[in-house]
């Protein structure tokens, strides 16, 4: 029964595992999402990896010749346990597909406010202090400013960890 597993790659080889996984006969799928870079003085949105160094394969290991994916290039390993590949639980990859724009990158449900915005902490040993929310940091975090002991503090913490005040 075909079953989705997870292929370990080498580092920055995702796309060069997929094709050659691809060329071999394998359904290879890499999610991809929209991340922000600034590079030049420039800020440019590029699509990366949703799971750096991860991606999914289709098969049947009573079938398909899996052992050749460890010696495919751009892969480290195909991710087993005691010599067999462990299977993705059901559902996984269906539900990250469902969640592709048009263009097929992954879209992430990232809160939008607005610069300025007061935003109370709901966690950890700041929290319920209120804060102005100041920008979206690279990697999904949020950045507030807070007054503490009369003097305006950044501070950055997970999306998760902050709603509207």
């Amino acid at each position: 029964m075909n079953r989705w597993y997870v292929v370990h790659t080498q580092p920055n080889a995702e796309s060069r595992a997929v094709l050659n996984l691809d060329r071999q006969g394998f359904e290879a799928y890499l999610p991809r999402y929209l991340k922000s870079r600034r590079h030049a003085r420039k800020l440019e949105r590029v699509a990366r990896p949703l799971f750096p160094r991860y991606l999914f394969v289709h098969l049947d290991p009573d079938r398909d010749r899996w052992r050749s994916i460890n010696s495919t290039f751009g892969v480290s390993y195909l991710v087993a346990h005691d010599s067999m590949p462990i299977p993705v639980p059901d559902g996984i990859v269906d539900a990250i597909r469902e969640r592709e724009d048009g263009k097929g990158l992954v879209t992430l449900d990232v809160p939008a406010y607005r610069p300025g915005e007061k935003l109370e902490i709901l966690a950890g040993p700041m929290a319920m202090q209120v804060g102005l929310f100041q920008r979206m940091s690279d990697n999904e975090r949020v950045v507030l400013l807070l007054d503490l002991l009369g003097r305006q503090v950044r501070v950055t913490l997970p999306s998760a960890a902050v709603t509207a005040a």
